[in-house]
Formats: structure tokens, sequence, C-alpha cells
């Protein structure tokens, strides 16, 4: 009998395996458990370490992260002068340094190169908590630096302050401090304006122009630096509103990199004896004030005038030993002719006139660092007698150039501004000169430019009227006969005023190799002023005309014919 056993049966074996898949399939699940738990323990470890042993932010990470943007800073056409934009910070945790700190000291020297290896690692083993390493980095050094490896690195993405015109009109904007503040200039004067939140960043628009600023800037530059001169200042106003629309003070400093104080801005701060910019001032003072009422009145200047133990003389090689005019004492820039017009203006109308342009106060402007201006004690007879010609009184080159914009634009003082004025609410100023006054002082200044000191100061076709002045520096309580103040006080088109110009070199050289022979204002700073005008005018939408000027014909024939004109006095 043949027995026949079947073989198991194929479901029985299907049943197996599928129970050792199910078998794995746990195994697994219950690893990736183990696994996601352990990494749900790890988190939670590292917030309970983080809050309890974790520092505070920074007060700077909280203020830029919860801050927003400053304010655009721009000129009076919408260009940028300071901006806020994102950038990059490099940082480090010294008590948190891992590995080699002069190894690391050494590699930051080689991708930072501000500090040295030295420096780094002072600041790697100096045990702090915090310290910037760089700051505006650029995304190809935090990579770099990143590449180091170093887990106490830390790079944050935070606000921060740009001033794209790196040097132009530093002392105007000033800076921020570190915790995004206004700590100078207009930053300061602006800075709830621009941080508001309320504003959500809205640019504010200053008086300046950014093209004539680039100007002034790069003209005096080059004179200084040709010249030698220990400083500089520029600035020209809108003489119809009071607008700043160019200021320069030289040196300058870089508001992106800020070193310690910054210098000096020799327009507001500095305050000087101005010479023979302050004659015009004098003589429209006897005009205003009916000393003087015909422009051929002449004043002796034929010797120098002894005045008890002191001597006023004109300056050497420009002496006329004659009688003066009215014109021909500001085209020869006489000091015995306009020391005498002061000796009969007296002293009350003297120091009136200088109140009325405000010479007594600190410059009005909204900067809030401005010198206040050096006063003569007592008002004797010499006193009157030399301030007129600016000796023994010292001002801001502010001081005179808001003067010379009332002396020309008919006689209306305007405090200077470097806010874009809004045309819908003209600023309001105080009338200082007698309409009658402004109109024959244009006529004056146009002939200083035409006929005397100011002829380099000319610039075709843009009809500039001013006065040179040259001054002895002031050292020591006294004066250093070997440095003077250079100046010329000019004002475009003379014969419908739309702006002032100051320019001013603080101890300048001669220098024949650009054809500089002397140190006075005449041969350094007016021909500075002729090629700014030259430069901006068109742009300040004065346009040339070499047809068109201030009439001053009935002038002309008072000044002196040649030397066989009459030398006495025909009064």
């Amino acid at each position: 009998m043949i027995v026949v056993v079947a073989p198991p049966a194929r479901k029985g074996r299907t049943g197996d395996a599928r129970q050792a898949l199910v078998a794995t399939a746990q195994v697994r699940l219950m690893i990736l458990s183990i696994l996601f738990g352990f990494g749900m323990l790890v988190v939670i470890g590292k917030l309970a370490f983080l809050a309890v042993w974790a520092e505070p932010a920074t007060a700077r990470e909280i203020a830029t992260s919860l801050v927003p943007p400053r304010g655009d800073i721009t000129d009076r056409r919408g260009a940028p002068l300071a901006r806020s934009i994102d950038s990059w910070t490099i940082a480090i945790h010294p008590n948190q340094v891992i590995g080699d700190k002069a190894e690391l000291a050494k590699k930051l020297a080689e991708l930072i190169p501000e500090q040295s290896a030295e420096k780094y690692f002072a600041i790697l083993k100096s045990g702090s908590s915090f310290a910037f390493l760089k700051r505006r980095a650029m995304p190809e050094l935090v990579a770099q630096v990143n590449e180091l490896g170093q887990p106490a690195i830390e790079f944050q993405r935070e606000n921060d302050r740009l001033y794209p015109q790196s040097t132009l009109a530093a002392h105007v904007l000033g800076y921020i401090d570190s915790t995004g503040h206004g700590r100078y200039g207009m930053e300061r004067v602006l800075d709830a304006q621009l941080s508001d939140p309320a504003r959500r960043g809205q640019p504010v628009a200053l008086s300046l122009d950014l093209r004539v600023q680039a100007a002034l800037e790069n003209e005096l530059g080059t004179a200084m630096t040709q010249l030698q001169a220990r400083g500089a200042a520029g600035v020209i106003l809108d003489v119809q509103t009071g607008e700043v629309i160019a200021m320069t003070s030289l040196p300058a400093f870089n508001p992106n990199a800020i070193d310690g104080p910054p210098p000096r801005n020799n327009v507001t701060q500095s305050v000087y004896e101005l010479g023979s910019t302050f004659k015009p001032i004098a003589v429209a003072a006897a005009i205003d004030s009916g000393t003087i009422t015909s422009m051929s009145r002449r004043f002796d200047a034929t010797v120098p005038l002894q005045v008890g133990r002191f001597k006023i003389h004109d300056d050497p090689g420009d002496e006329q030993f004659r009688w003066l005019n009215i014109p021909e004492t500001l085209i020869y820039s006489s000091n015995i002719a306009t020391a005498r017009i002061a000796d009969e203006l007296g002293a009350e109308k003297m120091q009136e006139i200088f109140r009325r342009f405000e010479f007594d106060q600190r410059p009005k402007i909204e900067l809030d660092a401005s010198a206040k201006p050096l006063w003569p004690v007592s008002w004797g007879r010499i006193t009157v007698m030399t301030t007129a010609y600016g000796h023994g009184i010292a001002v801001t080159p502010l001081h005179l150039a808001t003067a010379y914009a009332a002396m020309v634009n008919g006689g209306i003082l305007y405090p200077a501004t470097l806010r874009k004025v809004d045309a819908a609410h003209p600023p309001q100023g105080k009338r200082v000169l007698k309409e009658e006054t402004s109109d024959r002082m244009r006529q004056l200044l146009r002939l200083i430019v035409l006929k005397g000191t100011g002829r380099k100061g000319e610039a075709p076709g843009f009809r500039i009227g001013g006065k040179t002045g040259t001054a002895e520096a002031a050292a020591g309580g006294g004066y250093d006969k070997s440095r003077n103040v250079s100046t010329f006080a000019a004002a475009f088109p003379i014969d419908a005023p739309r702006y002032v110009m100051i320019a001013m070199l603080d101890s300048p050289k001669s220098n024949p190799s650009i054809g500089v022979y002397r140190t006075t204002a005449a041969w350094t700073v007016a021909p500075v002023v002729a090629r700014v005008v030259g430069r901006t005018g068109s742009l300040l939408g004065v346009v040339p005309d070499a047809n068109r000027d201030i009439d001053e014909r009935e002038l002309l024939p008072l000044i002196w014919a040649g030397p066989d004109a009459d030398k006495k006095d025909p009064e």
C-alpha cells in the first residue's frame, strides 16, 4: 500500500513570513520611538539650559529687533545723505571660546586687519561675555569667518547707519552712537523725528544741495592743500530764505568710522576776526543812519591815523596817500578812511548795527554746537574804529553770511536754517537796513569786484559782488603776524541777489607755482569763490549773462582817474 504524504500547506508558510515582518517592523518602530524621544529630550534640555543660563540680549540687539529703521536724511532734491541699511555684524563671546586663543587671534587679524593679532588676543582672553569684531561686514567676510568653525563667534543681522557720501557734509550730518541715537549734527537735532515709530522711517530733507556741497568742499579742500592752510570754512546761503545750500568745515571726518571726537565745525563753532569784510557793514551803518548822505564825501587817507598810542595804517602796497570817497574807501580797502567813517558814526551806532546783525549772540541755526562771538568789553574810540574794519571783534563765518545776505536782499535778516523751507510757509525775517541802503550796498560790492580787491573773485556772467578780508590770526592773547585769516564774502547775481557765499582759509601760505604770490584774501580765497560759482551757478538756477549787470554808472565817475586827481578834500 502506498501512502502519499501531502506537503505543508502554502498558506501556513505565508502566515509565518508575515508574522516575522510584523515583528521586525515593531522592533524598528520601537527604535525610532526611542530615537525620537531622545531627540525631544535633547531639545527640551537645550531649552532648559537657555532658560536658566543663557545671557540676556544686549540693548543693541533689542533695539535693532524692536525699533523700526531710522529715517533717512536727504538733500533738498532727495539725494541720500544718511541711510538705514541691513548689515552684518561679527561678534564674539570671549568667555565661550574653544581651542587655541592665540591661533584664533592670528586668523582674525588676517581676515579683519583693522586690529592686530595682539589686540584680538587681548579681547579673547579678557573673559568678557561679548565683544564686537566687525561692523558693516561684507557677506564674503562673514563666510570666511564662519569657516573658522569657532562656536563662540556670532553673526548678527541688524539695522545700521550708512553715510553714502563719506566725509561730504559730515559736520552738518553728524553721526549716531552704538544705541542708534544721534550724537552730533543734524542726526542729534532730528533724533526724535528720525526714530519716531509713527513716522515709519520717513526721510527728512535738509536745505543742502549735494551738488553744490561737493563743489564747495572740493574747491576749498584743494585750496587748503595747495596753500598749506590749517583749516577752511565755507557756507552758501539763500538770501531770501536763510536756507543753507552748502556748509563745509575742513579738516572733515568720516561719520562711517568715528574714532574720537570730530574736529570743530569752523562755520559755527569757531570765531574769527574777519578783517575788511566788516568795512561794508560799517559803511552800510553810516548810510543807513544818515551819517553819510553823499557817495562823494571824502575822508583823509594821506597819512596813517594816530589815535593815542595806536596808529592805524593801510596795508603796505595798497596805500593811496590821498583823500578817498565812499566807493574808493571800499575799492582800495582803506583802514584809515573806514576808521574815520566809524569815528564819525560813533560807538552807539556802531554797536547798534552789530546788534542788528546779531553779532552779540550765538549764530541762530539748528546745530546746537555754536560759538558765542567775542564782543568788546568796552567801546572806546579806538575800539569803534578798529571794529569797523574787523579787528577787535570776532564772529563765526555764519554770522558774516547772514549779515551779507541782509545787506543785499533788501535789508531783511533771516535766521540760517538747515531744514528745507516749505515755499507755502516762507520764513519771517526782521528788517535791519533800509531798502535803499541795501540797493546802494549792492552797487558798492559790485564795484569792489570790478575795480578793487575782489577782482580775482569774478565769475564771468554771474555778476558777483563782494569784499575781501585779511586779518592777522589771533594767538596767545595777541596776534601772530606770520599767519592770517583770509576771507571773501560774496553775493550773486548782484543785480538780483539770490545767494551769498563765504569762503575762508586759516593761515594760508603763498604758492607761486599756482600763481598765488601773496597770502591775502584777494589771492587765496577770492579765486575759490569764483570757481565754485562758475561750477554751481547754473545748477542753482542762475543763468550766466554777459549782457546783464547792476547799474553803477552814477558811482563810476567818483573813482580816482589817475595820479593827477585832486588829493585834497574839496569840502
